[in-house]
């Protein structure tokens, strides 16, 4: 008995040594999000809030080599050999060690740890995962992946043995001593003997983030993602009962009488929608103080309607497409183009346009079918899709698809063909790790920096060049352009911390002859969504908006200023004074502008969750 639990002691110190290191390497690469922010102690701290999650893992992994030598152990068998199990982890160190290595890549780019969307995204686009991490650091990676799989299995080597030599006893002590050992395991697995299981939160102890995060065991975590993500929907974000949630909804939405002001000189302009990658408010002149790097764009601000103040609702572009096209929110990790059914049922603007007789096109480099876009667009009376298929190879980068220069002339020909009115979407696509140009780097591309203001220069000069052929045409006199973001980014500013509002903080521009001279260089300040766009234009051109039940027309005065925004969990709310944003793992306030402000505090966080207590329901009623 005893040399069999010292061996199993032995295999559970293997992992948790394993799990210190993937821990020192992750608070390594993201030091620089919290140096200045906390102390020592409390980045090591992460070290003993993360072990419940490690040895809930350690349970995971030994669960197999435990019942084979319980097996073993039972039937009598003099020796029990173990050879096998130095394999077994050999492979798991391996698997483990590229998953870790993900997880500093994801991470960096969607602010949360590697779980079942991410490996979603893996194996249905591998072509687009390893695009989006091909501006990672390499070597770097490269060396982490080594130092985890090299430790592992010199680990395994020296504390694991090929053979155990049970000693004899009587039935009953062997049944008695294999219940206890298989009883540890399993309290390792649930966490105790409490009334909680192991869950996130358990390993959450600090206000930063980060540390949080690096407290989470990377594999459970991943585990634990896939569990959840086949389960049976419900609504977990149950915060409030209904008739309070309905009662500060109502409050967000309150009934009136429309008083829109009039902005534009037609009901029937043609619409040209571009949303424009990673295209963050921080890249402008105007909004973000950076020179040089969207002067187009900055121009096209003084003869437009800018709305100053809008909020992404969420920090992945199919969040952004959906937000933009169907004025529907995020609902954190989860998002309704995911569930063709759900998705199928929602309105969107190229439905409510197509109704009126437009032809409606839809324009994109990469693969359609990526993120369910194809389906979306098909699926919402969208005639045209044009995409990654309908490009010559010598004008695609490497990963993504066609650079935004050549489907800017694509899209342009195909408006000079078709009838109007004319609703037409692109979704550029070059300001995307891993920012590849088919000429010159403005800024350099020594670094991701300079990488990403080069690629957004890029689309700027490609959105200049596309408004100067269109003002040739006959159709442009009487055609509104739209240009937004589909999220914010961590450039050009380093803003790495995902629940900053400033991550979400994007451009809107309404552009074109069919604007009022009046407003033409007017600025829009209320806060607001991109969820609004749906409500706001509709309104401008008299159609019915109360299909969208969740956009807001920021054109009325009456209309109340705010935008809700997520990630995976957790949510952010804003209005015209005050930010507050939360972990609803961690159930603590993440960012608070004005702390003093206790009430406005409350009100907006509850604000915030019962907005997306609502969301859900009516994610799960559709």
């Amino acid at each position: 008995m005893l040399k069999s639990l010292i061996f199993f002691t032995r295999f559970l110190l293997l992992w948790m040594l394993f799990f210190f290191l993937e821990r020192v390497i992750f608070l390594g690469v993201f030091y620089s999000s919290i140096a200045g922010r906390t102390t020592l102690t409390e980045c090591i701290a992460a070290f003993y809030h993360g072990l419940r999650l490690d040895l809930a893992m350690a349970g995971y992994i030994s669960a197999i080599p435990l019942l084979y030598f319980v097996t073993c152990y039972l039937v009598g068998k003099k020796d029990v050999k173990l050879k096998w199990i130095k394999i077994y982890n050999t492979v798991l160190v391996v698997a483990f060690g590229i998953i870790a290595v993900a997880d500093l890549n994801i991470y960096r780019e969607w602010g949360s740890k590697i779980n079942a969307k991410a490996l979603e995204f893996a194996f249905r686009t591998p072509n687009e995962a390893l695009a989006s991490s091909a501006s990672s650091p390499i070597l770097q990676n490269l060396l982490f992946l080594a130092a985890l799989i090299a430790s592992g299995v010199f680990l395994n080597k020296v504390l694991l043995r090929d053979k155990i030599n049970p000693q004899k006893g009587p039935f009953w002590a062997k049944i008695t001593y294999c219940t206890l050992l298989l009883g540890i395991n399993f309290l390792m697995i649930r966490g105790g003997v409490g009334v909680s299981t192991n869950n996130l939160s358990m390993a959450y102890y600090s206000d930063v983030l980060t540390l949080n995060h690096a407290a989470v065991n990377t594999e459970w975590n991943l585990v634990y993602s896939l569990i959840k993500s086949n389960s049976k929907h419900k609504n977990e974000y149950q915060f409030f009962p209904e008739e309070q949630v309905s009662r500060q909804m109502q409050a967000l939405y309150p009934l009136k009488v429309d008083s829109t002001v009039k902005m534009l000189n037609t009901d029937r302009p043609n619409i040209v929608l571009i949303i424009m990658e990673s295209f963050t408010a921080d890249l402008t002149q105007t909004l973000g103080q950076e020179k040089g790097i969207t002067p187009n764009f900055d121009e096209m601000i003084k003869s437009g309607i800018l709305f100053s103040k809008i909020y992404s609702a969420g920090n992945r572009t199919d969040k952004g497409v959906i937000g933009t096209l169907a004025g529907f929110p995020t609902m954190a990790a989860e998002n309704v183009v995911k569930y063709t059914d759900k998705m199928e049922k929602i309105p969107a603007l190229p439905q409510a346009f197509k109704k009126l007789g437009y032809h409606t096109s839809f324009f994109y480099g990469g693969q359609s079918e990526f993120d369910n876009y194809k389906a979306f667009m098909l699926s919402h009376d969208i005639e045209m899709v044009v995409d990654k298929s309908n490009f010559d190879a010598k004008d695609m980068n490497s990963k993504w698809g066609a650079y935004d220069g050549v489907v800017f002339n694509r899209q342009l020909q195909e408006l000079n063909k078709a009838s109007q009115p004319f609703f037409s979407v692109q979704l550029t696509l070059t300001n995307h790790e891993p920012f590849e140009l088919p000429g010159a780097y403005k800024f350099g591309n020594a670094t991701n920096l300079q990488k990403f203001k080069s690629t957004a220069f890029y689309t700027d000069s490609c959105l200049n060049a596309f408004i100067k052929s269109a003002k040739q045409q006959d159709w442009y006199k009487n055609t509104l352009f739209i240009m937004l973001a589909d999220h914010g980014h961590i450039q050009p500013k380093g803003r790495e911390e995902i629940y900053i509002p400033e991550r979400y903080h994007i451009p809107m521009l309404f552009f074109g002859d069919v604007i009022k001279k009046e407003y033409q260089g007017k600025i829009i300040n209320k806060v607001g969504s991109q969820i609004d766009l749906a409500s706001t234009l509709l309104h401008q051109l008299g159609i019915d908006a109360k299909p969208y039940t969740w956009s807001k027309n920021l054109l009325d005065p009456q209309t109340k200023a705010f935008a809700f925004f997520s990630w995976d969990n957790g949510m952010g709310f804003i209005d015209n004074q005050q930010c507050v944003t939360f972990d609803n793992v961690g159930q603590r306030i993440l960012y608070n502008n004005h702390p003093e402000q206790k009430e406005r505090t409350t009100e907006l966080l509850d604000n915030s969750k019962s907005f997306l207590q609502q969301v859900y329901e009516s994610f799960l009623a559709l």
